[in-house]
């Protein structure tokens, strides 16, 4: 693991809590814009498909360009990390919420199909593809970006609260789209309901932008700069040849914390009406429950990374998420009165990914940090993000309605084992310095 030098062991300064406040705030925003679409389908399919084809069609066009956003974000990712790496962390941190920002204003501008046929769908697909490109820059670059900011003991604390930041645009789309659902009727959410919610993200999104203008380069970029340091061959190709292990432990993290995100954050609500009858309002009300466990946990397992370490971290948090998901999905049906209850708790468990950030930054020396983490990060989530949600679907209605609580519970079994893992080659290579 490479060690990012920090020239203290200080408290968070003012400074810092502002690099991660604007941080944080723009990731929110940034999330919120990618994950609008979601709360907005229904309108979507409407407006920019033909209404003379069958309804199936229409809905797997519409989660069709839903996925070019996550199939987009590894060449985003890549392409932005590698001018992170060689011109510096603060200019691709700001060109990423521009790039996420104005697809999102124009998406909530867009003609529909009826009145530009099908250049309509086309214009949303390059938008979407445009979002996905934006968000696979802007979460590896985040985290980053606050990390060779802050001293080396606080840069768990500093991933989990932007790891928390992020989800929190989730809840924060949910929250805009409960209201226009709650004040406008059904005729005025397709006429001008749908596009305020897009509108919105993007004009927040350019004023994050700017405020985001006032941070300063990371101390390291800075420092590799001034001395030369930067390396001349391709990031990417350097993190492939020679960094194939922290590749690897990188991809089987972002795969465990696809898995707690996609299901237990974003796929649980649907999940919660379609096969336990819970009214669409309450299993919305208990997601915002969820998600603000979830930034809470994040907080709390990045702290706890900076004072135990990150295997031992990793080690009690799959523990403890693994037990929470039980308690949550067994209580569905025989506990029903509690579910904000055993819902928030498995939120909390979740928040276990906000130390994951913690292991990644520090796995890859600075020169090609923002590419290795890129590339580890979006190969992986673009895979289990994408295929996650139609595997469950799959194995719901031919298995078991539990089989999204055997899938988490699966995967964060494989984060439980790793953690031993990492935790038995740290105490190994010490042994051996040792001797």
């Amino acid at each position: 693991m490479q060690d990012i030098k920090s020239n203290s062991v200080r408290k968070l300064s003012t400074q810092d809590y502002k690099i991660l406040g604007l941080s944080a705030l723009g990731g929110a925003l940034e999330f919120y814009d990618f994950i609008i679409y979601v709360f907005f389908s229904k309108a979507i399919e409407t407006l920019f498909f033909p209404s003379d084809i069958p309804q199936w069609l229409s809905q797997v066009q519409t989660f069709g360009i839903f996925a070019a956003g996550y199939l987009a974000r590894p060449f985003g990712g890549i392409i932005m990390a590698h001018f992170g790496d060689r011109l510096g962390r603060k200019k691709m941190f700001a060109f990423s919420i521009l790039l996420m920002s104005l697809p999102t204003l124009f998406i909530g501008l867009l003609p529909t199909y009826q009145t530009i046929g099908i250049f309509a769908p086309l214009l949303l697909l390059f938008m979407r593809i445009c979002q996905g490109a934006a968000v696979g820059g802007e979460i590896p670059g985040a985290w980053v970006f606050v990390s060779e900011h802050v001293p080396e003991k606080r840069i768990g604390l500093a991933c989990g609260i932007l790891t928390g930041g992020l989800v929190t645009g989730i809840l924060l789309g949910s929250i805009i789209a409960t209201l226009i659902n709650r004040n406008y009727s059904e005729t005025q959410i397709l006429t001008i309901g749908w596009r305020l919610a897009f509108i919105i993200g993007g004009v927040f999104g350019l004023i994050s932008m700017f405020l985001r203008r006032w941070l300063k380069e990371t101390p390291i970029f800075s420092e590799m700069e001034k001395r030369k340091k930067l390396d001349k061959d391709i990031p990417v190709k350097i993190v492939v040849s020679k960094h194939k292990h922290s590749v690897i432990i990188c991809m089987l993290l972002t795969w465990v914390l696809s898995a707690g995100i996609m299901v237990i954050i974003l796929l649980a609500p649907s999940y919660l009406h379609n096969v336990y009858s819970y009214t669409i309002l309450k299993s919305q009300e208990a997601n915002s429950v969820a998600i603000l466990m979830n930034g809470i946990g994040c907080l709390f397992f990045g702290m706890l990374s900076d004072k135990i370490g990150f295997s031992k971290t990793l080690i009690i948090g799959c523990i403890l998420c693994i037990l929470t998901t039980i308690f949550f999905y067994t209580s569905l049906e025989t506990h029903p009165e509690i579910l904000f209850i055993t819902y928030g708790l498995a939120g909390f468990g979740v928040g276990i990914v906000g130390s994951f950030a913690h292991y990644m930054v520090k796995s890859f020396p600075a020169n090609i940090r923002y590419s290795g983490v890129s590339f580890s990060f979006n190969m992986a989530y673009a895979i289990a993000g994408g295929l996650t949600p139609l595997l469950l679907s799959l194995l719901t209605n031919l298995v078991s309605h539990k089989a999204p609580a055997y899938y988490v519970i699966l995967l964060f079994t494989l984060g439980l084992l790793l953690g031993f893992y990492l935790l038995l080659s740290k105490t190994r290579d010490e042994s051996f310095a040792k001797n």
